[in-house]
């Protein structure tokens, strides 16, 4: 598996998706696996943000926040997570079907190997 180089969240500080919920949880995955976390904030990083979404994530001229991408050391990124819509309860579960899914467990697992 291609090692983990970021985490980069696209977000708002407005958004309650966002901030904390979020912010807090990809922090502490970035520090579980040992890789940058970069945050893209669409008020300030305007261009880096729509970029990235536009690139690789659910991209329309008024796209959901927050978006999670993970950047590997090949230069590939993947999309993981978008807010939901209904409700920050649902981008709460969107974030733990996340941290359960088989993507994370993998990066975990190398993280623990000390294959980075």
């Amino acid at each position: 598996m291609d090692r983990l180089r970021a985490v980069h969240v696209v977000y708002a500080r407005w958004c309650p998706h966002c901030v904390p919920l979020t912010v807090e949880s990809m922090e502490r995955v970035a520090k579980d696996l040992g890789a940058t976390y970069v945050l893209h904030d669409i008020d300030s990083e305007a261009d880096e943000a729509d970029e990235l979404v536009r690139k690789y994530g659910d991209w329309s001229d008024d796209y959901l926040v927050p978006q999670v991408f993970l950047e590997f050391e090949s230069g590939k990124f993947q999309h993981v997570l978008t807010g939901r819509p209904e409700g920050v309860e649902y981008t709460r579960k969107a974030i733990s079907a996340f941290l359960r899914s088989e993507l994370y467990i993998a990066l975990k697992e190398q993280s623990a190997s000390g294959a980075r």
